[in-house]
């Protein structure tokens, strides 16, 4: 009887395993062909400025856009591999949610403007909760910004906030085109992709991937579902401070 316990674990163990080697061969395969394509157009520009000297400033403000793209990826590339691992987590410490919030509001209220569209906050709670100030506003800035992404031109990005025994809850709201039903699970995933049609956007990146593990290992949850009407609607649960 024990023989046979034994055996299913080692199986499930085995399943586990090759789970998570797989996964990490795709993370492999998706970051090289994230970085190809700015270090292609890195390699043209460089190309360019030694071929054409007369047209070097558009050469390096090239240069200088790809170099950025780049960065950002191998920053987040960094923050995912932290999450992956709890003793690099920071020391956790209280944090005033609705301060949070309001901050992170008005950050991308400046960046909504800038391809005009607009930001709402409705409700508030005035909450306490445990955690890393930089990696919850990261996590929320990051779901935030998405909707801002999707959003057509003059759309409002609707955040509502709200608490109760169970938790605080926020809520980001868009108009946008929203993501085929199949793929709402989906998208939190490393350089998630979907079949992009006129109802299905294309999630590339790592930000939701980064809000999905910040959100659990502050033992929340984040939830992605279409709001009626068409749009995305993403939800933020978390524990409030025991």
């Amino acid at each position: 009887m024990k023989s046979m316990t034994w055996g299913r674990d080692f199986d499930r163990m085995s399943g586990q395993l090759r789970t998570l080697m797989d996964g990490q061969r795709r993370l492999l395969h998706d970051v090289s062909h994230e970085l190809h394509s700015p270090l292609a157009r890195l390699q043209a520009a460089i190309g360019l400025a030694h071929q054409q000297p007369d047209k070097i400033g558009a050469s390096l403000e090239r240069i200088e856009r790809e170099s950025v793209r780049m960065d950002k990826l191998v920053g987040e590339l960094l923050t995912l591999s932290r999450l992956e691992v709890a003793s690099a987590l920071p020391r956790y410490k209280d944090i005033a949610f609705m301060d949070l919030v309001d901050d992170i509001v008005t950050d991308a209220r400046f960046e909504a403007e800038q391809c005009a569209r607009r930001i709402a906050l409705s409700g508030q709670a005035i909450v306490t909760v445990r955690g890393a100030p930089d990696l919850l506003w990261s996590a929320i800035e990051n779901v935030i910004r998405n909707a801002i992404k999707h959003s057509s031109e003059g759309g409002v990005i609707e955040i509502g906030i709200s608490a109760d025994a169970d938790g605080v809850r926020l809520s980001v709201c868009d108009r946008g085109p929203g993501v085929a039903q199949a793929d709402l699970a989906s998208i939190f995933q490393p350089f998630f992709r979907s079949n992009a049609t006129s109802n299905n956007v294309d999630v590339r990146g790592l930000g939701l991937a980064i809000a999905q593990r910040v959100i659990d290992a502050h033992q929340g949850t984040l939830r992605a579902s279409n709001r009626e009407g068409g749009g995305l609607r993403v939800d933020i649960m978390l524990p409030l401070r025991a």
